[in-house]
């Protein structure tokens, strides 16, 4: 090989193995790593700037300052490195060749492989996945819902535009997708800021105020649009004319414009009487309806399946009793209370600081109690005269006094004879009192929503005489509204703490006094204009009817 012939990448292994396959990633392993990671990011921001080819010295001045070696021959040997491991491809520099002997210098201009970008692109994807944490994303069903009523409008048409409908697809598609990957992201950060047990306290719970307010606002949300995208979807499943739910037009559609841009001749097509454009219409329409059937399971129950919203919701909702008992963990670390954790780093200091080893084994019985076993009962003659001559625990058994024990122990392994042992304590009637109690307290709950439930606007001094339950869970949601109120504001929407009451408050001008009367007395306060709704108990008929009529 003359000088002037490229580097050649090293020969490849026999057949297509792993070692052979995924040579590109070596240089993540190699000593000098973190000089080829740069080499390759100059390559990668040189491409996106359509800059093909880069000369040994164009990438030394394009290194980063703190990355750059101070030789440039460093960097050509990193350059050759690289494309024996097949990242990169040499070819002449002989645009600089002003003379005969110039062809036979080592010039050589370098340019990504295949193989090199596909790393790259593998490994900015693995940066983006860590460094993802997800949202709730609200604005999101608001898209989805707007999405939906866009493809309801098209099921009524005779003869809907194909690229409308294809783009409203594609668009609904896309924003599922995001919420869904987006949620899981986000739920799986929260957990793990949950499980953070060393964060710094001051920064956490400023955060959590934060997080708080934002899971609450997601959930309220979630219970309202996604009502509305439950009835739409099951609108859109109701059976058409032809037979079918109505969305499989729509999705056949869809399917249609995709596999006009089916490349021909399928390498699958091996049935003569099927051509390669039915099998892109039915590959397409395949995909189509499983994104569908996503869809559909995140909002709709399914035989033997929760919706993945009702499931969202719950875990949202468990996620802030879990952020507030790590707050009050924090609050009591900080008033100093003691833990098991702060118990043994004391311990640990201790014993630090002991000054030789039997103090140490004397803090160890202390701490634990692993006192020496005793088998046998000594009466008080044996244990006065153990007082009078102490034996040390170190005596073996062989060498010490023996002990006197009593025949009955010796034939039975026992003092006293058993006796008849203790009956079992039958608890079914207590249970049987605190299922009723529960049973009782679930119907007085369920009952006080249905009380309050006002159907629409009215005014508080209609609301009339609520028992003490409906009157407690009155009172609750309206400390919810009113803790929201602000100077200058006329109305406020706020949801309970389950996120299954949505009260609406709005003030008026020139109200009067309202009074709610109770068998305890008598409520009063400006009267204002008020809608209370029991979403929860909605959003389930909801379901119950989308699922009952469901194809």
């Amino acid at each position: 090989m003359s000088a002037a012939d490229p580097p050649q990448a090293a020969a490849p292994d026999d057949g297509p193995g792993p070692s052979s396959r995924h040579r590109p990633f070596s240089y993540l392993t190699a000593p000098n790593a973190p000089l080829y990671r740069a080499v390759m990011g100059v390559f990668v921001r040189e491409k996106e700037r359509y800059t093909v080819h880069l000369r040994p010295e164009d990438v030394h001045r394009l290194l980063q300052e703190e990355q750059r070696p101070a030789e440039r021959e460093t960097v050509v040997e990193a350059l050759d490195r690289l494309t024996e491991w097949g990242n990169l491809r040499p070819d002449p520099d002989t645009t600089r060749v002003t003379a005969v002997e110039d062809f036979y210098r080592r010039r050589y201009i370098y340019q990504l492989t295949r193989e090199g970008e596909a790393v790259e692109e593998a490994l900015a994807a693995y940066d983006a996945g860590l460094g993802r944490r997800g949202a709730l994303q609200a604005v999101a069903l608001a898209d989805i819902e707007a999405r939906l009523r866009e493809l309801l409008a098209h099921v009524g048409q005779p003869s809907p535009d194909p690229a409308v409908v294809h783009l409203a697809l594609r668009d609904l598609a896309g924003r599922f997708g995001d919420l869904a990957d987006n949620a899981r992201a986000f739920m799986g950060s929260l957990q793990r800021t949950i499980d953070l047990h060393d964060a710094d306290v001051a920064v956490f719970l400023a955060y959590k105020d934060r997080l708080i307010d934002y899971l609450e606002r997601f959930i309220r949300d979630l219970v309202v649009t996604g009502s509305a995208i439950t009835r739409l979807l099951t609108e859109l499943e109701q059976p058409a004319p032809t037979g079918g739910p109505a969305i499989d037009r729509l999705l056949r559609i869809a399917a249609e414009r995709d596999a006009e841009d089916a490349a021909p001749g399928a390498p699958d097509a091996t049935d003569p009487a099927v051509g390669t454009d039915n099998r892109a219409l039915d590959t397409a329409l395949d995909t189509w309806r499983g994104k569908w059937d996503g869809l559909r399971g995140w909002f709709l129950r399914s035989s033997g399946h929760e919706p993945q919203a009702k499931l969202l919701r719950s875990a949202a909702r468990s996620a802030i009793p879990q952020l507030l008992a790590v707050v009050s963990a924090l609050n009591e670390r900080r008033s100093g209370r003691s833990d098991r954790s702060a118990d043994f780093r004391a311990l640990a200091r201790w014993f630090a600081d002991a000054p030789d080893d039997a103090s140490r084994h004397r803090l160890w019985r202390a701490a634990f109690g692993l006192y020496p076993a005793r088998h046998l009962t000594i009466d008080t003659t044996t244990l006065e005269r153990r007082h009078a001559e102490p034996v040390p625990p170190s005596t073996p058994w062989s060498e010490a006094e023996p002990l006197r024990i009593s025949p009955q122990l010796r034939k039975t392994g026992q003092y006293e004879r058993k006796g008849k042992p203790n009956k079992i304590t039958d608890r079914t009637a207590e249970r049987r009192h605190l299922a009723e109690i529960a049973r009782k307290q679930s119907e007085e709950i369920a009952a006080a929503r249905a009380r309050l439930d006002t159907g629409g606007p009215i005014r508080l001094s209609d609301i009339g005489e609520l028992d003490p339950a409906a009157f407690a869970l009155f009172l609750g949601l309206l400390g919810d509204a009113l803790a929201t109120w602000r100077p200058g504001i006329t109305q406020t929407v706020a949801t309970s703490n389950d996120g299954g009451m949505e009260i609406r408050l709005r003030a008026l001008d020139g109200a009067g006094t309202a009074e709610i009367r109770t068998p305890h007395g008598v409520f009063s306060g400006p009267d204002h204009l008020v809608e209370i709704l029991d979403v929860e108990a909605r959003a389930a008929a909801r379901l119950d009817h989308g699922e009952g009529n469901g194809p």
